[in-house]
C-alpha cells in the first residue's frame, strides 16, 4: 500500500460520481464493518455522490447495517471498491467488474490482484483498520469520522482480532481502536449483539463440543446437511462456532467443515503453525493462522485433516 496508490485512490474518489462497495460472500464483522464504515465515510466526504453497498443481507449481522439495492445501470461509469476479499471468486455479487475502475482494499495475503489499484496491508489486523488508516493518509485526521463510522470500523477490528485476543493485534491496532472508542457508541451493546446466539444455535454448539474429533493435537468436525436440518440452522450460522473447540488443552489446530450440498466449506484455524498454504492446495487461502478451503467429498476432507496433522507434527 504505497503513497502513490493512496493518492490515485483519492483522485478517483474525487472524480467518480457513483461509487459501489463490495465485499466477500458470507461476510464477517470485518467485511461488513469496513464496507459500511467506508460507505458512511464517503457519504460524509461527498454528500452529493451516489455511494452504494452491494451484497446480500446477513440476518445475524444485520445490526451492523443494511445493504443497498444496486441496479445494473448503477455500474455504468462507476468506481467499484472491493473490501476484505483476497480472491475474486469470493466477491459477493459478481457484477463488481461492471464498473469503469476497480479497487481492492484488503489485509489478506495478496493471492489475486484483481483491482486496477490493489491496496493490501497484510500487517493490518483487519480491513476496518486499513480504512481508519486511509482517513489519516487522506489528510483528514478525525475530521471525517463520526459515531456511526467509528462504530462500524470498531466492530470490524473487534471481529477480526477476536476481541483483541488474536496475535494480529498490534500496538497500531490498539491505537486505532482507542481513537475510534473516543466516539460515544454503545460498546457493551455492540459486543452483546456480536455474541448473541439463538437457543437452537446454542444447542448446536453443545453438539459440536460433544462430538468433535481430537487426535495428534488437531480437532475436527464435519457438519452434514442432516445435522443442519436437525438443529434448524443455516450453514452460515453453523460456521459461527468454528472456534468452539479452541480452548481444549493441547490443541494446536482445528478444522470446522460444513457440507453445503455442492461443496464442503472448510474453516481451518491454528495457534502456531502456518496453514494458509494448506488451504491454498484445497481451493482456498487466507491468513497464516486462519484460513478457509473448499473440498468436494468426505474423503478429500479426511485427506486435508491428515495433512494438517502432519504440519502440526
Amino acid at each position: 500500500m504505497t503513497k502513490n496508490s493512496i493518492k490515485l485512490l483519492l483522485n478517483w474518489l474525487n472524480t467518480y460520481e457513483t461509487i459501489i462497495l463490495h465485499r466477500h460472500v458470507r461476510p464477517d464483522p470485518d467485511a461488513l464493518g469496513s464496507q459500511l464504515g467506508l460507505k458512511m465515510l464517503l457519504k460524509k466526504m461527498y454528500p452529493s455522490k451516489k455511494i452504494l453497498a452491494a451484497g446480500e443481507t446477513v440476518d445475524n449481522l444485520a445490526f451492523i447495517g443494511e445493504m443497498d439495492h444496486v441496479s445494473d445501470s448503477d455500474y455504468n461509469g462507476a468506481l467499484v471498491i472491493v473490501l476484505d476479499t483476497a480472491n475474486a471468486p469470493r466477491i459477493d455479487d459478481q457484477r463488481f467488474r461492471s464498473g469503469e475502475k476497480l479497487v481492492k482494499i484488503d489485509h489478506h495475503p495478496p493471492v489475486d490482484d484483481y483491482g486496477d489499484i490493489n491496496l493490501v496491508d497484510i500487517k493490518a489486523s483487519s480491513t476496518s483498520e486499513i480504512i481508519a488508516e486511509l482517513v489519516m493518509n487522506f489528510g483528514y485526521g478525525k475530521d471525517y469520522l463520526n459515531k456511526a463510522i467509528a462504530r462500524c470500523l470498531y466492530i470490524g477490528i473487534v471481529g477480526d482480532t477476536g476481541r483483541f485476543l488474536f496475535n494480529n493485534t498490534t500496538v497500531r491496532t490498539m491505537q486505532i481502536a482507542g481513537l475510534l472508542r473516543e466516539y460515544d457508541f454503545d460498546h457493551t451493546a455492540m459486543i452483546n449483539q456480536m455474541q448473541q446466539r439463538s437457543l437452537k444455535s446454542i444447542h448446536f454448539q453443545g453438539y459440536v463440543l460433544q462430538n468433535f474429533n481430537y487426535e495428534d493435537h488437531v480437532g475436527s468436525i464435519f457438519i452434514t446437511p442432516e445435522l443442519l436440518e436437525q438443529f434448524d440452522i443455516s450453514a452460515n450460522e453453523a460456521s459461527l462456532f468454528v472456534n468452539s473447540m479452541s480452548d481444549v488443552e493441547g490443541i494446536e489446530a482445528w478444522v470446522f467443515a460444513v457440507d453445503e450440498g455442492d461443496q464442503i466449506r472448510v474453516r481451518i484455524r491454528s495457534k502456531r503453525v502456518t496453514i494458509n498454504e494448506l488451504a491454498a492446495r484445497y481451493n482456498g487461502g487466507g491468513h497464516p493462522l486462519a484460513s478457509g478451503a473448499t473440498v468436494y467429498s468426505p474423503e478429500e476432507l479426511d485427506q486435508l485433516i491428515e495433512e494438517l496433522k502432519s504440519i502440526v507434527k
